[in-house]
């Protein structure tokens, strides 16, 4: 039913669904598409919602709470968008991308 969506959640899932398209086909043209399949297994980050309780709370931030959305891990994720090299540099973009995507849930949707 689409009046129980709300717009935050549709730019939610949209960046982290659809988005990654557009960094795949900037940054990995000739291999768009299994760049983009690697940024979507980067969802896998969010297992770490698993020790949380509850385990879904929309007015929680993700960043600084789960163990893989820690400031020290996003220094890793941003780091490996540099010093990685090939498939590990995919990686490292989808899960910087997919730290930005929940900051924003976060930082933008809870204070209008």
């Amino acid at each position: 039913m689409m009046d129980s969506i709300t717009i935050r959640e549709i730019a939610h899932y949209f960046l982290h669904l659809v988005f990654p398209v557009f960094i795949a086909l900037i940054f990995f043209r000739k291999n768009w598409k299994k760049a983009y399949l690697m940024m979507l297994a980067t969802m896998l980050v969010d297992l770490d919602h698993i020790f949380a309780d509850p385990l879904f709370d929309p007015h929680r931030n993700s960043i600084g709470f789960h163990p893989l959305h820690t400031y020290p891990m996003i220094a890793l994720y941003a780091a490996g968008t540099i010093f990685l090299k090939g498939n590990y540099r995919i990686l490292a973009l989808g899960l910087l991308f997919h730290m930005f995507t929940d900051f924003q849930d976060y930082y933008f949707w809870n204070r209008l």
